[in-house]
This record gives structure tokens, C-alpha cells and sequence, in this order.
């Protein structure tokens, strides 16, 4: 199992964030559904914890075959899915994924929110994730793929003129005001034999992109969401929520009722070694390069 923690940087309070993020994760995940693929949702619904207090359980269906790496489309059926299953007691969030093809893939991400630029390098309270393994992502520096950039979401040029911010300069972690941080402890595991190092490596790589355009969304989107009460963006939630579901019923209803196309091989995924694939005349290339593929969007949206 990889383990990484990110730290992503925003100009905004705790409080607002938590109306930005429903905005953003319900905007985005709508945005991206349509063709079959996109974000099912199965469950929304208060939950109490008995450490965590109440919160709110969700559980998604994230359908992205094509999204997949071509050596891994191989052996998964045209039709699957990967559940996202998320417990929101904000400012603590725990978010969890698997997948309805491969039972050894897991991520997990915790997620604290704070009022702080990033430098609590022990935010969750138990044992400090080592030096090595923290990475600052910067929502204004860090490129993104040329594929998710929109100029309207360059935050160098950035105005929001509810919140009177923007547009952020080079320097902006050490000059704005208000500054809050998302602090996000990401463990992934894919134990499958021959695959598991350098798909980890892949999800976590994904993951950095997912993270930056998701939270750069976010501040972009301000005078979107900014002003909205907590019950106002739950309704929109819940408006989106029933539109997305219906655009995957509506094409899976069009595609008929066929079964979905076997895979190319009934051989389990898990004992499956790259030296068999070889000798079964499977070609499997080297793992892509995050820059050169767009992200796997795993979360219906980042935290």
C-alpha cells in the first residue's frame, strides 16, 4: 500500500469551503456524465457517528471504462464501475474506493480542513506523515493537463467579485487572506501480482491532477456558490444528483437490454503476471505518463 499526503492551499475560510465543495463535486460530476460514463448516485443521506458526530453518507457508481489505461481495458468488461463511498463530517471527511472489477484495488483519503497555509505537519493527530511523503500542490503554479485548462479557471486572472479576491500572484500562499488548507492523507492499494508498484504509482499520479483541478474549480466557481446557505446547496445537490442519474438511465435504457461484452480473457485479474500476458500474446506497454493521458477522474470529484 502507497501512502501520500497532500496539502492544498485555498483563499477561503473553512466555512465557505464547505459550501464550495457540495457546489463543485455536484457541478463537476454532471458535467462529466453523459455517453454512459459519469456519476450514479445511490446514496445521500445523514449519518451519525459515534467518534465523528453527524455527518452526511454518500454512495456513488463512477462508470469511466474508457477512461482506463489500454493495457488494464484488456481484462475489464466495457460495463463496470467503481464505488465511491464518502462520510462527511466536515471538517473530517473519509473517502474510500473500490472497484466492481478488481476486489485488491482500495484507496482511501481522510481529509481535515484548516485555517492555516499548510504547515501543520501533524493535522490528523496520530503519527506525522514522513517529509518525503507530503507534497504541497499549488492551485495558481502547478500545471495541469493541457486537456482540463480553461481560461475562465486561471486563477492568475481570477476575480471573484462576491468575495472581493483575486486574481492570486506567484506569492499568494504568503499573502492572502483569508488562507485555509486542505489537508488530504491518501493511502492506494492494487495488490495484484506484476501491476501493483507502478499502478499505485499511476493512481497517486492521477490523483495530484484530480486534486488540482477540482480545488481550482472551486475558487474559480466563488461567485457561483458564495452567499448560498448550506440547505440552498444541498437542494442544488439533490436537483443535480437526480439529472445525472437520469442521462446514465436514459443511455444504459438506449443501448438495450444485451448483456455487457465479456472481457477478453476469463482469467482472474489477480493472478494474472505480466510474463503470462506476454506468453497469452498480450502486449502490455510501459505504464503512460500522467501528462501524456488525461486523469482517471476517480472522485465523482476531488474533496
Amino acid at each position: 500500500m502507497l501512502m501520500k499526503e497532500y496539502r492544498i492551499c485555498m483563499p477561503l475560510t473553512v466555512d465557505e469551503y464547505r459550501i464550495g465543495q457540495l457546489y463543485m463535486i455536484s457541478k463537476h460530476s454532471s458535467e462529466q456524465s453523459g455517453g454512459g460514463e459519469g456519476v450514479e448516485v445511490i446514496l445521500n443521506e445523514p449519518h451519525t457517528h459515534p467518534q465523528h458526530g453527524m455527518g452526511q453518507l454518500t454512495e456513488k457508481r463512477i462508470y469511466l471504462s474508457s477512461k482506463l489505461p489500454a493495457w488494464m481495458r484488456t481484462f475489464v468488461p466495457r460495463i463496470f464501475y467503481i464505488t465511491e463511498k464518502a462520510w462527511n463530517f466536515y471538517p473530517y471527511t473519509i473517502t474510500e474506493y473500490t472497484c466492481s472489477f478488481v476486489p485488491k484495488f482500495h484507496i482511501r483519503i481522510e481529509t481535515r480542513f484548516a485555517n492555516d497555509d499548510g504547515s501543520n505537519d501533524n493535522i490528523f493527530g496520530d503519527t506525522p506523515t514522513p517529509p518525503e511523503r507530503v507534497t504541497h500542490l499549488d492551485i495558481v503554479n502547478d500545471p495541469i493537463p493541457e486537456k482540463h485548462y480553461r481560461k475562465s479557471e486561471d486563477l492568475s486572472t481570477w476575480v471573484s467579485k462576491k468575495a472581493g479576491r483575486g486574481p492570486l500572484v506567484a506569492d499568494w500562499r504568503n499573502e492572502s487572506k483569508p488562507i485555509m488548507c486542505s489537508y488530504k492523507r491518501v493511502q492506494c492499494s492494487f495488490e495484484v501480482y506484476g501491476f501493483q508498484g507502478r499502478t499505485e504509482e499511476f493512481i497517486h499520479k492521477n490523483i495530484r491532477d484530480i486534486l488540482l483541478v477540482g480545488h481550482r474549480q472551486a475558487v474559480a466557481w466563488t461567485d457561483e456558490w458564495h452567499g448560498m446557505t448550506l440547505e440552498e446547496v444541498r437542494e442544488f445537490e439533490r436537483e443535480l444528483q437526480e439529472q445525472t442519474n437520469n442521462k446514465l438511465k436514459s443511455t444504459q435504457n438506449n443501448a438495450g437490454s444485451a448483456p455487457p461484452p465479456r472481457p477478453a480473457f476469463s482469467r482472474s485479474l489477480s493472478v494474472t503476471d505480466e510474463p503470462s500476458l506476454k506468453k497469452m500474446g498480450v502486449k502490455t506497454p510501459a505504464m503512460p505518463d500522467s501528462q501524456s493521458k488525461p486523469p482517471m477522474r476517480l472522485h465523482s470529484t476531488p474533496e
